[in-house]
């Protein structure tokens, strides 16, 4: 199967402290991975390297069998990397398509000038969120006003906008009820049949097992498994996380 994403030997040490001792990976195009660990095991710093918010202390990383190099979550963005964090840093009192579109707006000629396309935009927000299948008519509602699980398809619906292949979830069911949770899970398995690749972080084992094609532990900075999902349950896979062991 080929991989969206390979990493080779990624370590990342601040001062004396190791926080990823080599850490290899291929992410399989069109799957979702897991990465699962406990607090500090080193899933944040390794998501901070993939997303461009950090460069490695040493080791390589390949988007779609190419070598990449970036310099920031600007540059990994432009090349298809998009990451969703759990505060997933949307504009609360800005409009549906103000977020989806922010720093990326279209405009149009009207004589020597260049305005806001509002309309378009509008539009096209709209058709990212049915893509999602999350039906919105409002395209100027402020995004204070939605739920959580529609403002992670807001978040989404970014990512569509910049067309990223790989989009990566940092817990998006945290702090979620049950039906919000339903809605969020959906919105991965929509990633998926759309062909994209997703890295999925999370504590929740139920949501790993119901997502997740693969999953990877780390353990103190190092992986120490990688496998196939299918077969696991969740508590089986809690196991798995707290011993480090299959």
């Amino acid at each position: 199967m080929s991989a969206a994403l390979s990493l080779r030997q990624i370590k990342k040490s601040y001062g004396a402290v190791e926080a990823l001792k080599g850490i290899d990976l291929d992410v399989p195009q069109g799957k979702v991975m897991a990465i699962c660990g406990d607090n500090g095991a080193g899933k944040s710093t390794l998501i901070r390297i993939i997303s461009g918010a950090q460069e490695p202390s040493a080791g390589a990383l390949s988007l779609h069998g190419k070598s990449v190099v970036f310099g920031s979550p600007h540059d990994a963005l432009v090349q298809g990397i998009a990451t969703i964090y759990q505060d997933l840093a949307l504009a609360p009192r800005l409009s549906i398509w103000e977020n989806i579109f922010m720093g990326a707006e279209l405009v149009r000629r009207v004589g020597p000038l260049s305005i806001l396309d509002k309309r378009r935009m509008a539009q096209d927000a709209r058709g990212y969120l049915q893509r999602l299948s999350v039906p919105i008519d409002d395209m100027d509602r402020p995004v204070e006003r939605m739920s959580g699980g529609q403002r992670q398809a807001v978040a989404i619906a970014r990512a569509l906008r910049w067309d990223a292949r790989v989009v990566i979830m940092d817990e998006p069911t945290a702090a979620l009820g049950v039906k919000e949770t339903a809605l969020v899970l959906n919105l991965v398995r929509k990633l998926r049949e759309e062909g994209r690749t997703v890295i999925l972080i999370s504590h929740n084992m139920a949501d790993v097992v119901a997502l997740a094609d693969r999953v990877a532990i780390l353990k103190s900075g190092e992986k120490v498994i990688e496998r196939e999902v299918a077969g696991l349950d969740a508590d089986a896979l809690a196991h798995m996380v707290m011993t480090g062991r299959e």
